[in-house]
């Protein structure tokens, strides 16, 4: 059972005794109801809409941030103002405070903080993050990831994760952790993905996530991330749909494997390993319960209540609203979730809004006047700069193309995108930015064409492939161009298992043929594993983000304006001999 006055809750008597008062004050639906965070919330509902959606679910916490910083605000605090108990609000911050408003601050990614000769750039992501979401109302940030990267095929996780060194991660996780206390001591961290991502290539939104560590290979890295930060007071984890088999057959001798389940839905996970053997006190909480790593691997009835019976407190989104808390309803009523687990998960979650002062409504609903004084502020853009100018990396330069001579100007640029997937499609913004600032830089640039780009501005048309495989004569290209800038925006989410570079189309003049003929430069301004695709291209920089401080950032580094100060690890390489060249 929970222990309150512990860590990482710090309870006094007085807040115990709201805990005590608010629990004994609920009928069975609330204390059902607490056990969820949804999100099925945006800036179009009514203050009518909000209360009756209350009144119905019971809701514990809510994730869901839509529409602009004005828009969040009046929901985040619409919500509160209507709940009879104090809600968790929770948002992913990953980068910064974008994540919670769409004009919040991108600060960095962790992998870009990871490149970092310290640890300034995760401070920076979780204060800005923590200022940003606080300043609409967010009290539980969703971060900072903790996996370690491992494998370079792992996509879900190649920006989010610090890196692939256990103390990297470690101090980075920490630092992170500080920054959100440092910008709001009322917000609660969340580290996830536990039992760890970043081992093998799948993504938990598509197929179950295997951890294929061995006991001991465990507890060398993921458990001694986990138990620094535990030990530190780490008030939340969520825990991914990831198995631990390994663990689990030790935990569990003679286990069948189909009887290996995701963490959420594992008690010897969650019980016996984090509750019991790490000690962890905090809340637990499950990731997105539509995700397939849970849902193609048991029936929702029994995975609802299923998670609570593991150790889980909460659980993260509802498929139908009315039926899950029926499934969790009938679990309690079957003996799924015993009256001693519902209890402990209750006093988790009331502990944790007394913790954070919920009760207070001054801290429950921040002054409006933050939101303008935080979100997108010029401070904020400044650590952006500082982690572009501290974090972009050269990842190799073999060929010695740097710094760029002042004469190589004309300059062609192939720009590789992420597959269009709307007939909405208009062009990627991104890649009028990186020609603005090749041409502030004084280049002349001529642009490679895109097979989509091609179908929106001169419709659909056969020829518009032809014109895509017409690679050109040689001479005339290297007669008129300097040096080719390979610019990489690719990221993908829940779609696929492995995102790599697409072109546009099938043989392609983007196809890097232009590598033996000129200088060319690569520049990714998202993944940090390009090179698997393109191992031939012998200068290659690792951007970090598709923005103009950091385009901006990288052009001048190429230009020998400033030098180059991250550092890459040999996962950039990707197993391969040829991506060293």
């Amino acid at each position: 059972m929970v222990d309150l006055k512990a860590k990482p809750f710090y309870l006094n008597d007085d807040e115990i005794k709201w805990v005590e008062d608010t629990i004994a004050g609920m009928t069975l639906e609330e204390k059902f109801g607490q056990l969820f965070v949804l999100m099925k919330a945006g800036p179009a509902w009514s203050e009518d809409r909000t209360a009756k959606y209350l009144a119905d679910y019971h809701q514990g916490g809510l994730r869901w941030q839509g529409g602009d910083k004005n828009a969040v605000y009046e929901q985040n605090t619409t919500f509160q103002k209507h709940s009879k108990i104090p809600l968790l609000i929770a948002a992913n911050c990953d980068d910064g405070g974008n994540g919670a408003v769409p004009e919040g601050t991108f600060v960095a990614t962790a992998a870009e903080a990871g490149a970092a000769a310290d640890e300034e750039t995760a401070y920076h992501i979780g204060l800005v993050a923590g200022r940003e979401a606080s300043a609409v109302g967010v009290n539980w940030m969703f971060n900072p990831v903790a996996d370690i990267y491992m494998n370079w095929r792992n996509t879900i996780v190649n920006t989010r994760s610090f890196g692939n060194d256990v103390d990297k991660v470690i101090r980075c996780v920490r630092a992170y952790i500080k920054g959100i206390k440092d910008a709001d001591p009322n917000m609660a961290a969340c580290c996830k993905h536990f039992p760890g991502d970043g081992v093998e290539e799948l993504d938990q939104h598509l197929a179950l996530g295997v951890n294929t560590l061995s006991v001991e290979e465990w507890n060398a890295s993921f458990r001694r991330v986990y138990q620094t930060i535990i030990d530190e007071g780490l008030e939340s984890i969520m825990v991914g749909h990831i198995a631990l088999p390994a663990m689990s057959r030790h935990l569990r001798p003679g286990i069948k494997d189909r009887d290996i389940m995701p963490a959420t839905e594992a008690p010897e996970l969650l019980t016996d390993l984090l509750r019991g053997e790490m000690g962890f006190n905090g809340i637990i909480i499950t990731d997105a319960s539509h995700m397939i790593g849970m849902s193609a691997m048991v029936k929702r009835e029994d995975a609802v209540p299923g998670a609570i019976a593991a150790g889980a407190d909460m659980f993260l989104f509802a498929g139908d609203e009315a039926e899950d808390l029926e499934f969790m309803k009938a679990g309690y009523e079957k003996g799924v979730i015993t009256e001693e687990r519902l209890s402990d998960a209750l006093h988790r979650i009331i502990g944790m809004k007394a913790h954070l002062k919920l009760y207070d409504e001054k801290v429950r609903i921040p002054d409006p006047a933050l939101k303008e004084k935080w979100v997108g502020c010029e401070e904020h853009k400044q650590y952006q700069a500082q982690a572009a100018d501290e974090c972009i990396t050269l990842v190799k330069d073999t060929d010695h193309n740097l710094p760029l001579a002042p004469d190589k100007k004309r300059a062609y640029l192939v720009y590789v995108q992420s597959t269009p997937t709307s007939k909405g499609y208009k062009g990627d913004p991104v890649k009028q930015v990186v020609i603005e600032e090749l041409e502030r830089a004084g280049f002349t640039v001529d642009v490679c064409p895109n097979f989509h780009d091609l179908e929106v501005e001169k419709g659909v048309n056969p020829m518009n492939m032809v014109h895509m495989m017409d690679h050109g004569s040689r001479r005339e290209f290297n007669a008129n161009h300097d040096v080719v800038f390979l610019v990489i925006n690719v990221k993908g989410y829940a779609q696929e298992n492995d995102v790599r570079l697409r072109w546009s189309c099938n043989h392609s003049r983007e196809l890097p043929w232009y590598i033996p003929e000129l200088p060319t430069i690569g520049i990714s301004l998202n993944y940090t594993n390009h090179l698997i695709d393109v191992p031939q291209v012998h200068t290659f920089i690792n951007a970090y983000g598709p923005n103009r401080t950091h385009i901006r950032a990288a052009i001048e580094k190429i230009c020998g304006k400033s030098e180059f100060k991250g550092t890459a690890n040999d996962t950039v390489f990707c197993g391969r001999w040829d991506a060293r060249l």
